[in-house]
């Protein structure tokens, strides 16, 4: 009798592939149980939080940073303007400088030709006397209330002249060429019956304010009240 052959074993069942053991686990998933996941799903679970967690917080910080970066990128343009501007000031500084003492001069020669108190009852007689001089009649001569204005005073005059159309033009110009500022305004001219003619007018003159002056309005402040009357007597000649 022939030796019996061995028996072969039969072929191992093949395995689960990798992939389908993972899909396996996260199948059929208790969303109201994670605990009671399988590891992967778990491990998955734990992992997406925490990756939601760091994300929010980087944006968070990304949000705040852009901000202040917003912030001082407007600031670093305003310093460069600021700059171009000091810049520009310091590159004409000397040109500014000459431009400075030339206004300071012309301030200077026009505070001259201002009178000051004390200055002005002889002012208002040289107005005076420039129109008798040209022969003309004084029928209105009266100096009006004071305004003072932030750093000087205005004082107008009431005038009515008679006399030739000649005179009255040279008495204009007379004024016009006086040492002193004084200018003639809403200028009236008709004539009389003899052939002469009246011009009514407001001449304006002007006189720098004393220290104690300047001192007072500054402390009254822009709502001060233009002050004080001028001198009310009519200048030799003068008929009112």
């Amino acid at each position: 009798m022939s030796p019996r052959s061995p028996s072969s074993s039969p072929p191992p069942a093949p395995r689960a592939s990798t992939w389908s053991l993972l899909r396996a686990q996260f199948s059929s998933l208790d969303l109201r149980d994670p605990s009671g996941w399988p590891l992967v799903p778990r491990m998955a679970l734990c992992i997406a939080v925490a990756l939601a967690i760091m994300g929010g917080l980087w944006m968070g910080l990304i949000s705040g940073n852009l901000e202040a970066l917003t912030e001082q990128a407007a600031q670093e343009d305003r310093l460069k303007a600021d700059y171009t501007r000091k810049l520009g000031q310091a590159v004409n500084l000397e040109a500014l400088r000459k431009q400075r003492d030339q206004v300071r001069g012309q301030v200077n020669q026009l505070e001259k030709q201002l009178p000051g108190r004390a200055e002005m009852d002889a002012l208002l007689s040289d107005i005076n006397q420039a129109g008798l001089g040209r022969g003309l009649t004084f029928e209105l001569f009266r100096p009006g209330p004071v305004l003072v204005r932030d750093y000087y005073a205005e004082q107008p005059i009431a005038l009515k002249v008679v006399g030739r159309y000649h005179d009255i033009g040279a008495f204009a110009a007379d004024i016009a060429n006086l040492s002193r500022i004084v200018t003639l305004n809403n200028i009236a001219i008709a004539p009389v019956k003899d052939g002469s003619l009246v011009m009514e007018a407001t001449a304006k003159t002007f006189r720098y304010l004393d220290p104690d002056e300047v001192a007072a309005q500054r402390r009254a402040g822009p709502a001060a009240a233009p002050g004080a009357a001028g001198s009310s007597g009519a200048p030799q000649g003068a008929r009112k």
